[in-house]
């Protein structure tokens, strides 16, 4: 099974647990969306792989044309019926894939993507399709979990999400997001980073983790060197595994005149 059937695979049989989980409904992120939003005054908006709809919920408070798009058409439907529910009757609901996006060049202001590109399998794709449907000048809202430049500790927070979540790609380095985006024609304005961290039990039980796969997940983290474990930021309560955090990028790039 390649990535984006796994993809179609975990999030359409999870779909709703997107829409509640607090990690995704809530957050500072989003009042940073909100801020960047509305200073772009942009009347014609894009969520890229929306999810629960939270990120499209904030375009709909800012941009007259908001379209919604994701992969899988459960996700879709959660979203579409969060959304009604908070009165955004006005959005356009798309299925489709990220790396191939379905639209006209220059058909947006402005682009938003949240929590969901560590599953796509070719940011290359993406990141020149996001530059391709947005206008001159128009900008790329990019907010991801992100790994460490320190080799080994990259190599354990993308395993960890592996191992939890099959259709999770790669939680990619700041600095190679940067390339990717400047190679595309994108200039980066802001980059914020923040920690983000992650309840053991809720995490997997937002992907419905069977409790072997769980178990062996938390022995695997537990059993790593301690200058991992405390760059990890695990804790732990009477031997189990509690929480542990990551990093998390909150960027927005302006495409080139």
């Amino acid at each position: 099974m390649d990535i984006k059937e796994q993809v179609r695979l975990q999030f359409g049989s999870n779909a709703a647990h997107y829409v509640s989980s607090p990690l995704h409904a809530a957050g500072a992120d989003l009042q940073l969306l909100a801020d960047w939003i509305k200073a772009e005054n942009a009347s014609r908006a894009l969520d890229i792989a929306t999810g629960g709809g939270h990120a499209a919920l904030v375009l709909a408070q800012h941009a007259a044309e908001v379209t919604a798009l994701d992969m899988t058409e459960p996700m879709l439907q959660v979203a579409e019926s969060f959304l009604n529910s908070q009165g955004c009757n006005q959005i356009r609901y798309v299925q489709g894939d990220a790396e191939a996006l379905r639209f006209e060049a220059g058909s947006f202001d402005i682009a938003v993507c949240r929590i969901a590109a560590h599953h796509f399998p070719n940011v290359d794709a993406f990141v020149k399709e996001a530059a391709r449907v947005l206008r001159a000048d128009g900008s790329l809202i990019l907010f991801d979990n992100v790994s460490s430049e320190w080799d080994e500790l990259d190599a354990l927070y993308n395993e960890v999400e592996k191992r939890r979540d099959p259709s999770h790609y790669r939680a990619w380095r700041k600095s190679e997001w940067i390339t990717k985006l400047e190679l595309a024609g994108f200039k980066i304005e802001q980059l914020v980073q923040s920690r983000k961290t992650f309840y053991f039990d809720s995490w997997c039980g937002r992907m419905n983790v069977p409790e072997t796969t769980k178990r062996e997940l938390e022995a695997y983290m537990l059993s790593q060197p301690e200058e991992l474990q405390r760059q990890l930021g695990i804790q732990t309560e009477q031997g189990s595994l509690l929480s542990f955090q990551g990093d998390y990028m909150l960027l927005k790039a302006r495409k080139a005149i």
